[in-house]
């Protein structure tokens, strides 16, 4: 590493991380380490964040919605100069990449800690881009990234280029105002979407258009480069595993890649950044034709002019803190290792957690943590193989306004096969409560027998939607396990001294024994839950041995099965059924005492089990929802029907935006919508009533008992 004074600018002793969230505390984590002052900025729905908590100072920048806080340049640029900042690390996102923020802090003398704005003007339009990469000699996908913006010009292409087509944002980055066109009739209301949803992200509407590879690999190079005239690649990461454009697992080095390719995708990757006067961390994206018969053939997809989300992964197989390569490089350092000098070591992964429910179409979620951590020592793990890169912690909210990513979770093997088992681990040991995530999800993808295969390309997710989401059946080991699990929470609950209070079974000159259910969560208020066991726990000789009858769930036999907890570190425990022992991660999920839903989590996988006493069970009737709720926080963007028209199941009848993404409602039945209770531009909560529904009722119908309160509604 230099340590030539000549080739350093003057150093600063004070950054401001211009972000929030894991990539905040990440970033400060390194400044702290070499010796800078951290100063954090935050909104009102931020006030009391762990980047805030972690800062040694922090400045609010304005409330909640991120355009009147973390967008805004000169708020920012003011909080730096109060707090005396000299540079301003952008993190992802947000201003990262915005060349009026760039040219506001040199004017303001504050190091930007990233390229010049004019590098990032270069790759920040996408069409330009592509036409100074060919002339760099990247090779290019097929596609149109003209500046002529008229819908039929772009129909025109799109219908020459041959279908499917990509849309994509000109101004654009992480999935947003993306969307893949499969078919000519498709077209417009794909454009009409992407144009939306650019405008509210970017502020732009400009579109490209690419062919899109049927199959394809998302191949990514990290490049570097300095002030004088040094640049390397720190070679490349697979992120095919994808659901709506935007990466869920990530994993260095690609898999199958031989020598011959990384050097030539390496090197086209840093005469692309070379050719644009790049400074600091970068990310040249690359499409890898997949397809049978393909020779590896490679297309230059995007540069993004910043530190990428997946970032730790090439830090685990490099062993370089690229932050801080970011700081010094920013310092006007030389890099500190050449091309000759990097080499790779081992294979990591890394899931990005993100608070969403994956059965239910990756709908954001939003509400409070109530607990958050990771149990290495109940997993047996290796804390130096195990790394978690999170903006959260147990009792923090989750809010509506900005990206649901809450932490990655990044594991390290000597290759991948080991990594990848070490990944599954950790996903077991991770416990997250009081909001939903998509940790079950990672795990069956993580588990996928295609995945561990190395089978992949960016529609991973999609061509394997059966299988990832197919409810896993409810076995005896499965069953048994959970009963234990509940017996043993009961065993050990006594609500006071006396024996007539105790919760483990106890019967005067009678045997112990406790009859509870058990049935998929999701059907918990059903009056019939298809998936309904019962079983009954007799103790056995000693307090952790219990003999335990399994009736229902499809069972036409009661099966008998000798079974045994006991604890270990963490949230580990022992499970020993008929002689059989496995060790499992328990969790007893719910507020208070009331604690009924059972999650046993391994390296194959995740197991949810809502449970009661047997004379708990609620067989209360099912009403018809003749309304359509919310689920999640949000905005209304638009009413896609006029109350009382006729709708068939499935027809689309309004669009709600959460956390930088739009969800399209849809009608439960054929019917009609007889009123609408919000507007658009209106914010809902989750479980907020968006509209009465009759389901079906005739155009005429609806109609007629709906207009005295549509005329309301007008009147107000």
């Amino acid at each position: 590493m230099s340590s030539n004074p000549s080739d350093r600018q003057p150093r600063f002793d004070t950054l401001l991380v211009a972000n929030r969230g894991e990539i905040a505390c990440r970033v400060m984590a390194t400044a702290r380490a070499m010796g800078l002052k951290t100063v954090a900025v935050y909104s009102d729905a931020d006030e009391g964040a762990r980047h805030v908590r972690e800062a040694d100072e922090a400045i609010r920048i304005g409330p909640a919605p991120a355009r009147e806080s973390y967008l805004d340049v000169d708020k920012v640029i003011a909080a730096a100069r109060r707090s005396g900042a000299g540079a301003i690390h952008p993190g992802y996102g947000f201003l990262s990449e915005n060349e009026a923020f760039v040219s506001a802090c040199e004017d303001a003398g504050i190091v930007f800690v990233g390229p010049p704005a004019s590098s990032i003007k270069a790759m920040g339009d996408k069409s330009a881009a592509k036409a100074r990469m060919m002339d760099a000699g990247v090779p290019l996908v097929p596609g149109y990234h003209g500046d002529d913006q008229d819908d039929d010009l772009l129909k025109r292409e799109a219908d020459a280029i041959g279908y499917p087509v990509l849309l994509k944002a000109s101004a654009g980055g992480g999935g947003k105002g993306m969307r893949v066109v499969e078919n000519a009739d498709e077209f417009q209301a794909a454009l009409d979407g992407c144009r939306r949803e650019s405008r509210a992200a970017f502020n732009d509407d400009r579109m490209l258009i690419e062919k899109y590879l049927t199959q394809p690999r998302h191949v990514e190079v990290q490049v570097f480069c300095d002030s004088h005239g040094g640049g390397v690649y720190l070679f490349e990461r697979d992120c095919s595993v994808q659901r709506r454009h935007q990466k869920v697992l990530e994993e260095a080095p690609a898999p199958g890649m031989t020598l011959e390719l990384r050097q030539a995708m390496g090197e086209a990757a840093v005469r692309a950044a070379q050719e644009i006067g790049y400074v600091g961390a970068g990310t040249v994206e690359f499409l890898l034709d997949a397809s049978p018969g393909q020779d590896g053939s490679f297309y230059f997809m995007e540069m993004n002019t910043r530190l990428q989300v997946e970032h730790p992964v090439t830090e685990m197989i490099t062993g370089q803190d690229l932050v801080e390569w970011q700081l010094r490089v920013a310092m006007g350092e030389r890099l500190p290792l050449s091309q000759d000098e990097l080499t790779i070591n081992g294979h990591s992964f890394e899931a990005r957690l993100y608070a969403e429910d994956a059965d239910q179409d990756f709908l954001p979620a939003t509400g409070l943590l109530s607990h958050f951590s990771l149990d290495l020592e109940g997993a047996s793990l290796d804390p130096a193989r195990v790394r978690l890169d999170s903006g959260v912690e147990s009792g923090d909210m989750v809010s509506m306004h900005y990206d649901p990513m809450l932490a990655k979770l990044i594991t390290h093997g000597p290759d991948r096969a080991s990594a990848l088992a070490t990944l599954n681990r950790a996903l077991a040991a991770l416990d997250v409560r009081g909001v939903v995530t998509n940790r079950g999800f990672l795990q069956r993808l993580a588990t996928h027998p295609d995945f561990q295969a190395a089978n992949l390309d960016t529609r991973f997710i999609e061509r394997h939607e059966d299988s990832l989401f197919a409810s896993r059946g409810l076995d005896q080991d499965s069953l048994a396990s959970a009963a234990l699990v509940a017996l043993h929470q009961l065993s050990r609950e006594c609500e006071s001294d006396s024996p007539w209070d105790r919760h483990d079974g106890f019967r005067l000159n009678g045997p112990r024994q406790i009859r509870i259910a058990l049935c998929d969560p999701r059907e918990a208020l059903d009056a019939e839950p298809a998936s309904l066991a019962l079983v009954e726990g007799r103790h056995g000789a000693s307090d952790d041995a219990w003999q335990l009858s399994i009736s229902g769930a499809n069972r036409d036999e009661v099966q008998q099965v000798s079974a045994s907890l006991t604890d270990l570190p963490g949230d580990a425990v022992a499970i020993t059924l008929d002689g059989h022992r496995r060790r499992l991660q328990a969790r007893l999920v719910g507020e208070g005492k009331e604690r009924n839903e059972i999650v046993l989590s391994s390296p194959e996988g995740e197991v949810r089990l809502y449970w009661r006493r047997i004379d708990a069970i609620d067989h209360g009737q099912h009403e018809v929802e003749s309304t359509l709720t919310a689920p999640m926080h949000g905005t209304v963007v638009a009413l896609l029907v006029a109350p009382g028209a006729a709708v068939a199941k499935g027809d689309a009848l309004m669009v709600m935006e959460a956390m930088k993404m739009e969800h399209t409602l849809t009608a439960p039945a054929d019917g009609a919508v007889a009123s609408f209770h919000f507007a658009a531009g209106d914010t809902v909560g989750q479980g907020d009533v968006l509209l009465e529904f009759d389901a079906g009722a005739s155009s005429t119908e609806a109609q007629s008992e709906t207009q005295p309160e549509t005329e309301q509604k007008e009147s107000r």
